[in-house]
């Protein structure tokens, strides 16, 4: 079982499946049009999901309500733009293959694919994600919820 508090757990399970993945034990597709995914378990603490990731595809500005969140980038490079309030602005780093970060409830971020070539990734959240925000920053570092969504699939959520 993963409690709420245990961030690295779930980024210890992003891992764990993603060399699953590269062992071909999951199926993966990209799709040109839509960012794929696929529930890969659900116990009720935590959802995994495997994502395939096509050039320019975007999860768009984003919060994981009150669930804590991992990700591991099975190959290929995701660009990660996350909120940080002290700088009233967005940072950007590149999460190439191998890579795992973990975000704590209220983490605000956007994750993109803007390499030509395709990008794979496993994401983890627990407790599964019931909600979702969207936001957009506005001139003078101010963040802006745009939407909220009640969601029992959010990597089905779009603009």
């Amino acid at each position: 079982m993963i409690t709420r508090s245990a961030l690295h757990e779930l980024r210890q399970l992003t891992r764990r499946v993603a060399a699953e993945v590269r062992d071909g034990r999951h199926e993966v597709h990209v799709d040109p049009e839509h960012r794929w995914y696929r529930l890969l378990s659900s116990d009720g603490y935590v959802d995994v999901w495997l994502i395939g990731w096509a050039r320019e595809q975007s999860a768009e500005l984003h919060d994981h309500a009150g669930s804590l969140g991992a990700l591991t980038v099975v190959r290929g490079a995701l660009t990660e733009h996350r909120w940080v309030p002290t700088d009233r602005d967005l940072r950007t780093r590149t999460l190439r293959t191998g890579a795992s970060v973990g975000f704590p409830a209220g983490y605000v971020h956007d994750v993109t694919n803007t390499a030509v070539e395709p990008a794979v990734s496993v994401h983890a959240y627990s407790p599964p994600l019931t909600a979702m925000s969207y936001y957009r920053v506005e001139p003078g570092g101010l963040l802006r919820r745009t939407r909220s969504v009640l969601t029992t699939e959010p990597e089905a959520v779009t603009a």
